[in-house]
């Protein structure tokens, strides 16, 4: 205390009862903190800086009063408030000019806040002389021994009020003076600022093992996770592309270099991208943003590069993966820049794994998956979908389809229709759907056979499988390793796709709509693609079904084991399985007014023992008709309205089996309704019109011949020159459609 009072000298004359006053108020016994030795470590360094002063006495003042009146727990804004109020009660008794004391009570308050020094504060219009040399002598406590910064660290968190409040505050103080200047002259930055940062450091690891800290840093272990993963993904994606095309169909000099050097350039990227992300040297930046330059313009260059769509060529995968694969490597350059710009010195004090940093690590990879799964992928799946396809025509008002009376005359010919005939036509609200060969949907008008519009596939070089469902509404196409495509029947234009899953599937019934696998399983499937629910037959099993509007009934065959055959019914909304019986083998099932109708077998000849309607939401059995022993052909059955039409063959013998006997049930009593026999050989194709006309072809003396079986008997029709007896008629309502040579033939 005697060295501390001696340094008061003569700094105004005549006022060592000042001096012993504010001595005595740094050594008071209630102060725990900013006692005398922190005094002497400032009045000693500002021994050093004074010299940069324009006022020394001011600045010398001002730093004996600075912490004359402390509180415990007290802030340094109001020691700073207290103590400047203090100078102008006291100074002016000693004959201190106003000025001085303005000056040093203005000083004085600059010690409230003793943040670091902004960047420009030694700009010129903001300098300050003596409230730099102060501040700077003020914070000399900060480049003290460590022993003695130590103690007066522990002394500053001893005086407060709430531990852990102070403990959190200086941690972030601490912080805040190691990311800026911690002295504003250059002399006290050469002598003071390398010690201090050296005691700032070790403080704030203290404060940090100190702290809970169960989240601190999952900012920076959230970049660096992303960095590496979403590297490691870019990876992945290039080689999948590897595997893909550039172009469809493949060009035979098409480079497959470049997703090989893609995926090796960001695998190897991984690892540094890792190291970049943890360090803050300049070296990390440069080489997080060149990886970020590289892919910025792989990605100019794949855009460039895209091949321009036209009928016969396409966009392959991989174009859509190697543009994927380079947003991820532009995206982990871009983590790993913004997280070395973000690390500090501070931050290698920071916990090395705590509660947040375990949970980032761990959310970047699963978000990183996901991001492939549920954005990359569908993304591009859905651009080369939109990118292969081209719909021709502007249709307009559909027409609508006049009965064909067969009277031999033709009511159209559609135009060039090569590599399809008339057989695979199917029937729409707005008109007839044609697949042709190379990926082609057309929809005729039914009224003119025009064509109203052409969907088609640059990706595809097979004819497409079509249905019609949504009652009519839409054109359902599975296209080879493309999957189920919507068309809307009326504008040819896409509306859902369901790609990916269905390679193995196969359309077992479009109204309403589901779809099997020959493992067994059976999946009702709403037209958008969205699937209500799955069926499982089990192994070893052989599945069959057939829906109404309200049930699903299916055949299951036993083929590794004696176990019965079963028959099991389920809802065609929810799956739910309403009944289930062991069954004998039932053959050709047909649903006709709601009923299931199936064949009982027959032993081991192709006509059924019998023809049994099933109520399909019970299980129970409406009617059972039985087939005459007589019959010896492969009997058909067809749904005509409320009738089920059955053809077969009236007899055994090789005379007899040169006819065909058509019967119409009444499927709401089981009832024969009419039955009529013609001379038409039982072997050729037929077709069912929607009021019951049993339709063939043969070929005549002087051309092709209609044979029409119905309720009123037996006619022949002569048709006209051009059409094609050896293609298979089509019925689509009460219109009938032949083929020609490359064309679509409608009858009158």
């Amino acid at each position: 205390m005697v060295e501390l009072r001696a340094r008061w000298a003569d700094l105004v004359p005549g006022s060592a009862s000042l001096a012993d006053e504010l001595v005595a108020r740094y050594v008071e016994r209630n102060r725990r903190a900013y006692r005398d030795q922190y005094l002497a470590i400032v009045l000693t360094a500002l021994d050093s800086f004074i010299q940069l002063s324009t006022d020394p006495t001011s600045v010398r003042l001002a730093a004996w009063f600075h912490r004359a009146v402390h509180e415990p727990g007290g802030t340094p804004s109001e020691d700073a408030e207290a103590s400047a109020r203090l100078a102008e009660q006291l100074l002016p008794q000693y004959g201190v000019p106003p000025i001085r004391i303005a000056e040093v009570s203005r000083l004085i308050r600059l010690t409230g806040d003793l943040a670091a020094p902004p960047p420009d504060a030694y700009a010129p219009p903001r300098r300050d002389a003596n409230g730099d040399v102060l501040l700077d002598a003020v914070n000399a406590i900060l480049a003290s021994d460590p022993s003695r910064y130590a103690v007066h660290t522990a002394e500053v968190r001893r005086d407060a009020s709430d531990r852990k409040a102070a403990l959190e505050h200086r941690y972030d103080e601490v912080r805040e003076l190691l990311d800026g200047h911690l002295y504003r002259t250059q002399l006290a930055r050469q002598r003071l600022g390398p010690v201090a940062r050296v005691n700032l450091e070790s403080e704030l690891a203290g404060l940090d093992s100190e702290l809970p800290a169960p989240w601190r840093g999952w900012q920076q272990a959230a970049l660096t996770a992303t960095a590496t993963f979403t590297a490691i993904a870019a990876a992945v994606v290039a080689i999948a592309a590897s595997g893909a095309s550039w172009q469809t169909p493949a060009a035979q000099d098409e480079p497959g270099w470049p997703p090989i050097a893609l995926a090796v350039l960001s695998f190897f990227s991984a690892p540094i991208l890792f190291r970049c992300a943890r360090s803050a040297s300049q070296r990390a930046r440069l080489i997080a943003g060149a990886v970020l330059a590289i892919a910025v313009t792989g990605l100019l260059v794949a855009w460039a590069q895209v091949p321009r769509t036209n009928v016969a060529v396409g966009v392959g995968l991989r174009v859509p993966l190697m543009i994927s694969a380079l947003l991820l490597l532009l995206i982990a350059g871009a983590a790993a820049l913004v997280a070395s710009l973000l690390r500090t010195r501070t931050a290698r004090f920071l916990p090395a794994r705590n509660l947040g940093q375990q949970l980032a690590w761990l959310a970047a990879p699963a978000a990183v998956a996901l991001t492939l799964l549920l954005i990359i992928q569908p993304l591009s799946r859905g651009y080369v979908l939109g990118s292969n396809e081209r719909v021709e025509g502007t249709p307009g008002q559909a027409g609508k389809a006049t009965p064909s009376v067969l009277d031999g005359s033709v009511a159209w010919v559609s135009g060039s229709v090569a590599g399809t005939g008339a057989e695979e036509a199917i029937g729409t609200r707005y008109g007839l759907a044609i697949p042709r060969p190379s990926g082609v949907v057309e929809m005729l008008d039914a009224a003119t056979g025009e064509l109203r519009w052409r969907y088609s596939r640059s990706d595809s070089d097979e004819k497409p499988v079509i249905a019609a469902t949504g009652n009519g509404d839409y054109v359902l196409a599975q296209f080879a390793d493309v999957g189920y495509l919507l068309l809307d029947a009326n504008t040819g234009q896409r509306k859902a796709a369901w790609p990916g899953r269905t390679r193995d599937r196969y359309i077992q019934q479009s109204q309403p709509l589901l779809t099997g696998e020959r493992s067994g399983k059976l999946h009702g499937v709403d037209p958008s693609g969205h699937e209500r629910w799955t069926y499982d037959s089990g192994d070893c099993t052989d599945l069959g079904a057939i829906a109404t509007a309200e049930t699903v009934v299916t055949f299951v065959s036993h083929t590794c084991d004696d176990r019965p055959d079963e028959m099991a019914a389920l809802d065609v909304q929810s799956g739910k399985k309403l009944w289930t019986k062991t069954s004998d083998t039932y053959r050709r099932p047909v649903v006709v007014a709601g009923l299931v109708v199936v064949a009982e077998p027959g032993g081991d000849s192709d006509v059924p023992a019998a023809l049994t309607a099933i109520e399909p939401r019970t299980g129970d059995v409406r009617w059972r008709w039985e087939v005459p022993r007589t019959w010896s052909c492969r009997t058909l059955l067809n749904a005509a309205g409320k009738y089920l039409i059955v053809v077969d063959c009236p007899g055994p013998s090789s005379l007899e089996n040169r006819k065909s006997i058509v019967t119409a049930i009444d499927a709401n009593t089981g009832l024969t309704a009419w039955q009529t026999q013609a001379p038409v050989s039982p072997r050729v194709k037929v077709t069912v019109t929607a009021d019951g006309r049993v339709i063939s072809l043969s070929r005549g003396a002087t051309g092709c011949i209609a044979n029409v079986i119905s309720q009123t008997g037996f006619r022949q029709v002569r048709l006209p020159t051009g059409i094609s007896c050896n293609r298979d008629p089509r019925a689509v309502g009460n219109l009938v459609l032949t083929s020609g040579s490359g064309t679509v033939i409608a009858l009158r």
